[in-house]
């Protein structure tokens, strides 16, 4: 069964929205921010279980209070293709407080060259945004480039984990 709940942060309300199995433990299926291009919404049918998500709750708050580093949550299966599936392994591999180029990420999924723009794709569509790290993916030249929850706050992700380049 589908169930979501909303998490208040200072990113704004984050839609979480998970699979329940059958013995009651939630995957994550996706993490919005309000106004996300591509963000999940709510549809019939789905279940809101506050309770189902208080661990990943838990842990956003101490993200975001700057006393986690690295996130412990079990995503949902079946989501997106082979090859985006190699990309946000790629990005979940990404150490807290660094970045890294979309070329390096392609060199590492075995892309590299004109697979620098298949991964660029692969990580707009990612469904996790703050848990899965796509905000620590840079372009090459440093600057700041797409992010689905926008660029401000791609920026203040970056500088809560001391990595904001300038």
């Amino acid at each position: 069964m589908t169930v979501y709940a909303y998490v208040d942060g200072p990113l704004g309300d984050m839609l979480l929205v998970g699979e329940e199995s059958a013995d009651g433990r939630t995957a994550l299926a996706s993490l919005s921010l309000p106004g996300q291009k591509g963000a999940a919404v709510v549809r019939d049918g789905w279940r809101h279980a506050p309770g189902a998500f208080e661990d990943v709750a838990a842990q956003l708050r101490r993200y975001f209070d700057g006393g986690l580093t690295r996130f412990d949550v079990a995503y949902a299966g079946g989501v997106g293709t082979d090859f985006q599936r190699r990309v946000w392994r790629a990005l979940d591999d990404l150490p807290y407080g660094s970045t890294v180029s979309y070329g390096e990420i392609a060199a590492r999924v075995g892309a590299p060259g004109a697979g620098v723009r298949a991964v660029g794709t692969a990580i707009g569509r990612n469904p996790l945004l703050v848990v899965r790290p796509c905000h620590r993916v840079i372009g090459a030249d440093g600057a700041l480039r797409g992010y689905a929850g926008g660029l401000e706050r791609k920026e203040r992700l970056l500088a809560l984990e001391g990595a904001l380049v300038r």
